[in-house]
């Protein structure tokens, strides 16, 4: 690969890692190619780009960004290097992890994950990540949680209603 490939390939990652606030970085190491190939099935199922990028390239694309990547440098980029982006679920990689865990037990291992620029290293975070609620999730519960008092309201207000014109059906019959 000669330099001038090499820039373009780095830049083109520096680009991928500005677009998605959200990217974990997995060891595939083991994997078949035919694992490989169903790994990438799910992915992209779940709208997640799956690309296997060597360390040193990972490292330099991250340099100029904004945020300290300085962590991931140390104790994740190393071996073998798969990195997966997710536009707008934070939790989506961590939950196809998971379903291709299920199948393939000690075959794929999350080094480390990057939500909104805050970096998550180690496998034990995998879990807690696939728990994450999503922002359109979040949405959901807040307006779920304004609503509710609001319908309590008008269900009784209508409950009273029938209540009522029970009551004074009852005591006109009397």
């Amino acid at each position: 690969m000669t330099r001038e490939e090499k820039a373009q390939v780095i830049e083109e990652l520096k680009q991928k890692f500005q677009e998605n606030a959200h990217f974990y970085v997995t060891d595939a190491s083991g994997l078949s190619v035919a694992q490989v190939n169903e790994f990438r099935r799910i992915c992209f199922k779940n709208n997640i780009e799956y690309k296997v990028i060597k360390n040193t390239f990972i490292q330099k694309a991250l340099e100029p960004m904004d945020a300290d990547f300085s962590a991931l440098d140390k104790d994740v980029l190393k071996g073998f290097s798969g990195v997966m982006f997710s536009k707008e679920n934070s939790n989506a990689p961590a939950k196809a992890i998971l379903e291709f865990k299920k199948k393939h037990k000690d075959k794929l291992t999350l080094k480390g994950a990057s939500i909104d620029t805050d970096l998550f290293i180690g496998a034990e975070n995998l879990d807690m990540l696939s728990k994450l609620k999503s922002k359109e999730e979040l949405i959901g519960e807040i307006i779920g949680l304004l609503n509710s008092p609001v319908q309590n309201v008008l269900g009784a207000l209508n409950s009273g209603k029938h209540t009522i014109a029970g009551l004074v059906k009852t005591l006109s019959e009397r």
